[in-house]
């Protein structure tokens, strides 16, 4: 029988690669979900091409949710056709493809509706569904050398050109999440030609919509982290940069640099672990991000909130934040006529076109981003790295695909 292995979440703060079940075409099996272990012919068995370290799966590897110890890791997958079921009529075996972080059946009423992050059918417990993500569904992670991915005709993409995208595959990775995840922050942020954005969070998927906001137009881009490796990733790609750990207000660093206190659009790309600004640098505050943007945002604007919020968080600073109860200045926003767009993206309404821009030369996204390729084995030192803030995009190499294209 053909052997597997994953990165699997042991305890906070340790992952490590075991030996896991090879996949079958077949959906989760457990006794509470109610397609439990039958046989899914709408699905592909993909050898992994690449699959990338994500800043939630790091969250889970902090021990901020209630991942359960044994869960294999990895939402952001590319792969390989190398098995199909019966009912898979558009994808062929050899076919590379990209795989949306959300899993979704393409049948129900929201999927019908584009809004495949909160599919009606593909998670039990609640709409919505990844790979390898706690309270997801129960469905197998990517980080690991073969994945089953169901529904395959209506969730993945394949990539025109096999050897073109080889070429480019750095960068393709970044279409299971991060990409169409930051442009769906600057999208539902509202920035357009000439727009002043302020993004919050030099992550990767910051830097990912820092990118996206000048694909889109935007005239200034503004982004702060407390981490200078980032800011000066940010800076690399044109990016105007605030260092949030100076006592200067966030509305006076804007101001500094465009003129007056205010954006036209903000995104939140940092979610519930963020920190306080200022002398509060070190102190866990998560509604910090939240109410700062809301400061700076101009009457009528829009903010996009990418970032990942949680209904449980054993490591809250208090018992409303372990349940995500956060407190938001509302009225502020309510007063200023803000407009507010969370929840996971949905990748499909994205990544067709967003696949176009990078195999057309139209953006970089992997040097935005830093992306570094590290290989299976490497994935619990890569976890360690981008814990500690490093600048880098880690990108998984199961099969040594990648380091033989650089």
């Amino acid at each position: 029988m053909a052997s597997n292995r994953g990165v699997a979440y042991i305890e906070p703060g340790k992952v490590e690669v075991r030996t896991i079940e090879y996949p079958k075409l077949k959906m989760p099996a457990a006794e509470d979900k109610p397609f439990g272990g039958k046989d899914a012919p709408h699905g592909v068995i993909l050898k992994i091409v690449s699959t990338n370290i994500c800043g939630s799966d790091q969250h889970m590897v902090r021990g901020r949710t209630t991942a359960p110890k044994g869960l294999i890791l990895g939402h952001e997958i590319t792969g390989e056709i190398i098995e199909k079921g019966n009912d898979v009529e558009m994808l062929n075996v050899g076919d590379l493809v990209t795989v949306p972080f959300n899993i979704a059946c393409g049948r129900c009423r929201n999927c019908r509706e584009g809004r495949t992050g909160i599919c009606l059918t593909v998670n039990p417990a609640r709409p919505g569904a990844a790979y390898g993500y706690v309270d997801m569904g129960g469905w197998m992670g990517g980080q690991a050398e073969y994945v089953m991915v169901p529904y395959a005709d209506f969730n993945l993409i394949r990539f025109p050109k096999k050897d073109q995208a080889l070429a480019k595959i750095r960068d393709l990775t970044l279409l299971s999440d991060i990409f169409p995840t930051g442009y769906h922050g600057a999208v539902t942020a509202g920035v357009t030609t000439g727009s002043v954005v302020y993004v919050a969070g030099a992550g990767p998927v910051g830097l990912a919509c820092a990118a996206s906001c000048h694909l889109l137009g935007a005239a200034v881009v503004i982004v702060g982290d407390m981490i200078p490796e980032r800011l000066a990733q940010a800076k690399s790609f044109g990016c105007e940069t605030i260092d949030l750990r100076k006592d200067a207000t966030l509305a006076d660093q804007i101001a500094q640099i465009v003129g007056e206190p205010v954006v036209d659009a903000a995104v939140d790309c940092v979610g519930f672990e963020a920190r306080g600004h200022g002398h509060d640098a070190s102190v866990e505050r998560p509604a910090t991000v939240l109410n700062s943007v809301m400061e700076i945002t101009r009457a009528g604007g829009a903010i996009g909130i990418p970032g990942l919020y949680v209904t449980g968080d054993p490591g809250g600073v208090d018992a409303n934040a372990k349940i995500g109860n956060l407190g938001i200045r509302i009225g502020l926003g309510w007063a200023k006529s803000h407009s507010f767009h969370t929840g996971q993206c949905p990748v499909l309404r994205y990544n067709r076109q967003l696949m176009m821009a990078i195999l057309h030369n139209k953006i970089q996204i992997a040097k935005a981003v830093n992306v570094t390729v590290i290989t299976l084995d490497e994935a619990p030192q890569g976890y360690k790295d981008f814990d500690k803030g490093a600048a880098k995009k880690f990108v998984i190499d199961p099969h040594g695909v990648l380091a033989n294209t650089a």
